[in-house]
């Protein structure tokens, strides 16, 4: 099966990565230079929290599509699939996806064919930077998988294990594993009501990603979310 091809290839790949620097998640020193790469702020449209479609409904519905239209996601779309993800829902903070000790060691990237942002919870904003290299090159390091750079969007699912780790020790890895989870269901769910397709995908070189996101030290991929 395909899923047991990415797995054998993830473990050989992630014990090869922590072989030669001790941690897949560890971005090489040349990448931190670059993450202040993002020059402009874009202000999202207020989130919708009385949407049309039943909770029930969406369940019931929800598949793993690979196909996408080629049309972009708009910026409305992207700043309610941001939300589902990662938002924050009330005065003091809380997010949509639950977090151990509210560490929030989640933060969300999205990917399109000529821009990477990252999104901005407590302003519901996004940070932007141009680069038309990313969403093309994704594919290829996810493992010749064509359908994750054929999609108009990809959000990427990125953990800092150390702002839960801070408070429950070694604990934190699989307390962000699950938190990841939780995260990448929301969004999921979120394309489903939208009438969108989307599917997570697990399988990819963590390393390279990180690279070609420049993404800073500490900061790592756990999930690729291709959505149109």
């Amino acid at each position: 099966m395909r899923e047991g091809r990415w797995l054998s290839a993830v473990i050989a790949i992630t014990a090869a990565a922590m072989a030669m620097s001790g941690c897949a998640s560890s971005a090489p020193s040349q990448v931190v230079s670059q993450t202040s790469r993002f020059d402009r702020i874009i202000d999202l449209d207020p989130a919708d929290t009385s949407g049309d479609v039943a909770l029930e409904e969406v369940l019931d519905s929800r598949r793993s599509g690979r196909s996408f239209a080629g049309s972009s996601v708009s910026l409305d779309v992207l700043g309610q699939l941001l939300w589902a993800g990662q938002g924050v829902t009330d005065a003091q903070g809380h997010r949509t996806a639950p977090s151990a000790g509210a560490r929030y060691p989640i933060e969300l990237y999205a990917i399109t064919a000529d821009e990477v942002m990252r999104y901005r919870p407590n302003s519901h904003q996004v940070d932007v930077r141009s680069d038309a290299r990313v969403l093309g090159g994704l594919a290829e390091l996810a493992f010749g998988q064509s359908f994750v750079s054929a999609a108009p969007l990809v959000i990427a699912v990125i953990a800092e294990p150390a702002r839960t780790a801070a408070e429950y020790g070694a604990a934190a890895e699989p307390l962000v594993d699950r938190e990841s989870g939780h995260v990448a269901q929301n969004i999921l769910l979120q394309a489903t009501a939208l009438g969108l397709s989307s599917v997570p995908v697990g399988g990819f070189d963590p390393h390279a990603i990180a690279e070609l996101l420049a993404l800073p030290p500490g900061q790592d991929v756990r999930y690729l979310i291709p959505v149109g």
